[in-house]
């Protein structure tokens, strides 16, 4: 069953351009398939968060904040699959499995309705779903929300924030 309609836009060259920083995993590449440990358990996944590693990111950065979003996923809003929020600035590394035991740290409700890492699970048979692992660096030590609040309403704060952002791509596919 492909889902028959164009490849939607990156989530971020429509807000205000901020510069780059470095992103590395472990886990995951840009463009590159990711291991089904990523992918989410309702698809026979193991819904682990991969390693993320950055670098280079500003020096008045304050604090980070964590996203992961799938643009491809049949929503007319894409689907967002890990948002979390207030890690120190001192924060340069998420292991593997780590989801949103973070000390300081929290995470908001995903999609799913989950607070933490949910993992890949594009519909079976669908294109390749590209999944937008986001690392922000930030000019506050933590945004002014709570863990009530939705991925749009973080994101709305992240737009105001963010000095510099880091992406990696990979991508996850369900064949029928």
């Amino acid at each position: 069953m492909s889902l028959d309609r164009p490849i939607a836009p990156d989530p971020y060259e429509t807000l205000p351009p901020v510069s780059a920083f470095t992103l590395t995993s472990s886990d995951v590449a840009n463009g590159e398939p990711m291991d089904s440990e990523f992918a989410h358990g309702s698809v026979g996944g193991g819904n682990r968060s991969p390693q993320l590693n950055w670098s280079d990111f500003p020096e008045e950065t304050r604090g980070f904040a964590v996203t992961c979003f799938d643009p491809d996923a049949p929503t007319g809003s894409g689907f967002w699959h890990w948002v979390l929020v207030n890690l120190p600035a001192s924060t340069t590394e998420l292991p593997s499995g780590v989801g949103d035991r973070v000390e300081d740290a929290f995470s908001v409700r995903n999609d799913f309705g989950t607070h933490g890492y949910g993992g890949a699970a594009p519909p079976p048979g669908d294109r390749p779903h590209r999944y937008v692992f986001a690392v922000h660096a930030l000019d506050v030590d933590k945004l002014d929300v709570t863990p009530d609040a939705t991925p749009a309403y973080v994101g709305f704060n992240l737009a105001f924030h963010t000095l510099a952002r880091a992406t990696i791509r990979p991508t996850y596919q369900i064949k029928e």
